[in-house]
């Protein structure tokens, strides 16, 4: 059995076994906490400073980002030393960070939390670049709503560890079911274009969501599938009269995507019919410019590979005291960096 949160030698790792019948690659928590996600190197090096006697060398190290962002992934992070005995200050979820900004420093013996340098500066990168985009659509919007609709453009093991880091970033809910209810959310979205096309009419399957979808479920049908987007809108807005929440414009680049005549269209002839409270939605390829382009007519926002395709926010850690002794790498200033932001967490 391996001991709680670490790999221990090499033998271990020489001795790990890949279940053949496996159903999924992605990791388990269980793999991550016993440091099957990490660099080979890490494990090399306790063997290394086991040898010398040094492996409890107490160190501090500091986390800092190559670009500017918004942070996110504390809690995973937390969660994965929780059983070592280091002490962690960070920044908090959703707050900004600088280029080469100190964003979380930890100190304890080196043989606590060594081994996970890997797995952490990747839930710290990667949860915070998808925070950053979604932070960045936001903004855009402004006072107007923006849904993640990313969970399709990633592997499923991560599609709620994106949509959760979308919703710190300030995307205000998410589609994907575990990653809305991962930050304390309930799911959001519409009808897909797949059920649309197998009733056959886009008001007879409107009418069937209104009568066999629970009420609290918002009404916002898609109006691009068989028919003119304006026509279309006007056609399930008389069906569904004051149930309608609102449209949702997906219309493809093929046919020249949502443009802003187009939403000015459909948003205008909605109001000559008497349909003012009928929102729009608008989803496809969108980004912080054709969000704001688009939001003096649009209401909600679904942005997908915006957010779920940003790169990762490259992240270091450095050791920069051992045995409260300050050093560094060459390159790097020797000594913690003073961060008043910083929050002791652990």
């Amino acid at each position: 059995m391996v001991e709680k949160n670490r790999v221990l030698t090499l033998k271990e790792v020489e001795s790990l076994k890949i279940d053949p019948t496996r159903n999924f690659y992605s990791a388990t928590p269980e793999e991550i906490k016993n440091g099957y996600t990490t660099d080979i190197y890490f494990v090399s090096a306790q063997e290394v400073l086991r040898h010398l006697n040094l492996k409890d060398t107490i160190v501090t190290a500091e986390i800092f980002p190559r670009g500017s962002g918004v942070m996110c992934g504390v809690p995973e992070v937390l969660n994965l030393l929780s059983s070592t005995p280091v002490e962690i200050w960070s920044l908090s979820e959703g707050e900004e960070f600088s280029p080469k900004e100190v964003v979380m420093r930890i100190k304890g013996p080196y043989s606590a939390f060594g081994v996970f340098e890997t797995p952490i500066l990747g839930i710290l990168a990667h949860s915070s670049g998808w925070a950053t985009a979604a932070r960045e659509c936001k903004v855009a919007a402004g006072e107007k709503i923006v849904l993640c609709f990313g969970a399709r453009h990633v592997h499923p093991a991560v599609a709620p560890v994106m949509e959760r880091s979308a919703i710190v970033g300030g995307a205000d809910g998410a589609a994907c079911i575990l990653g809305a209810k991962l930050a304390g959310k309930e799911p959001g979205g519409t009808i897909p274009h797949a059920a649309i096309l197998i009733v056959g009419d886009t008001v007879i399957a409107a009418q069937v969501f209104q009568e066999v979808i629970p009420p609290h479920y918002s009404r916002i049908i898609l109006v691009d599938t068989f028919k003119d987007e304006a026509e279309e809108s006007l056609r399930v807005a008389r069906a569904l009269g004051a149930n309608l929440e609102g449209v949702r414009l997906d219309t493809p680049e093929e046919r020249g995507g949502v443009t802003p005549g187009l939403v000015e269209e459909v948003r205008t002839r909605l109001d000559q019919a008497g349909f003012s409270q009928v929102k729009i939605v608008v989803s496809g390829g969108l980004n912080p410019a054709r969000i704001q382009a688009l939001k003096d007519k649009v209401d909600i926002f679904g942005v997908g590979s915006y957010i779920s395709g940003r790169s990762p926010i490259d992240m270091t850690m450095d050791l920069k005291e051992i045995g409260g002794e300050k050093i560094a790498k060459r390159g790097r200033l020797p000594g913690i960096i003073p961060n008043p932001r910083l929050k002791q967490i652990k």
